[in-house]
C-alpha cells in the first residue's frame, strides 16, 4: 500500500511523515512525501530532528507530486495550503484525509523555540501516524466508510 504526505513545499513535515512512517511500517506499506511547489532542499532541522530520533534519513529530498514513481492509495495533507489545492489528476480514487500541523519551519524566535517548535511537530505527526498504523492493521477495506472517517479524524483527534 502507497501512502503519500503532502505539503507545499516538501521540506519539512511532509518529509518527517515520510520518514516517520517508513520506519514504523509494516511490510507492504511505504510511504513517500510531495509537494505542489517543492523547495530545492530538505530543512536541515528536520534531518537533524530525524536523525536525533534515529530515524532514517537517506534518500530524503524535496520533490513535486508530478514526479512520483507510483500512485498512492492514501493522500494525506498536513499544511493548510496543500488541502485547498487540487491534487493531480492522477491521484483519482486515492482517499484524502488533512491533518494540519503547524510548520516549524516559519517558526522565529530562539535556537530554543524553534527546537521545540520542531519537536512538538514531530510528536504530533508520530502520534497521528501511530494511530494510522494501527487502523491499517485492523481488518478494513480502503472503501469502507468507517475506515475513511476513523483516517480522516486521526487529523482531529488529539
Amino acid at each position: 500500500m502507497e501512502i503519500l504526505f503532502i505539503c507545499t513545499g516538501n521540506t519539512c513535515r511532509s518529509i518527517i511523515s515520510e520518514a516517520i512512517f517508513n520506519s514504523k511500517a509494516s511490510n507492504g506499506w511505504h510511504a513517500s512525501s510531495a509537494g505542489s511547489n517543492p523547495n530545492k532542499a530538505v530543512n536541515q532541522r528536520a534531518i537533524e530532528l530525524l536523525i536525533k530520533k534515529a530515524i532514517p534519513v537517506k534518500g530524503l529530498h524535496s520533490k513535486s507530486w508530478n514526479d512520483l514513481p507510483v500512485v498512492p492509495q492514501i493522500v494525506i495533507t498536513l499544511c493548510s495550503s496543500a488541502a485547498g489545492e487540487s491534487c493531480p489528476a492522477y491521484l483519482g480514487n486515492a482517499l484524502r484525509a488533512h491533518w494540519g500541523v503547524d510548520d516549524p519551519s516559519i517558526v522565529q524566535g530562539t535556537e530554543e523555540e524553534i527546537d521545540e517548535a520542531f519537536e512538538a511537530a514531530y510528536e504530533l505527526m508520530n502520534q497521528r501516524i501511530e494511530s494510522f498504523i494501527e487502523l491499517l492493521s485492523k481488518d478494513y477495506s480502503l472503501s469502507d466508510p468507517n475506515f475513511i472517517e476513523r483516517l480522516k479524524r486521526i487529523g482531529i483527534d488529539d
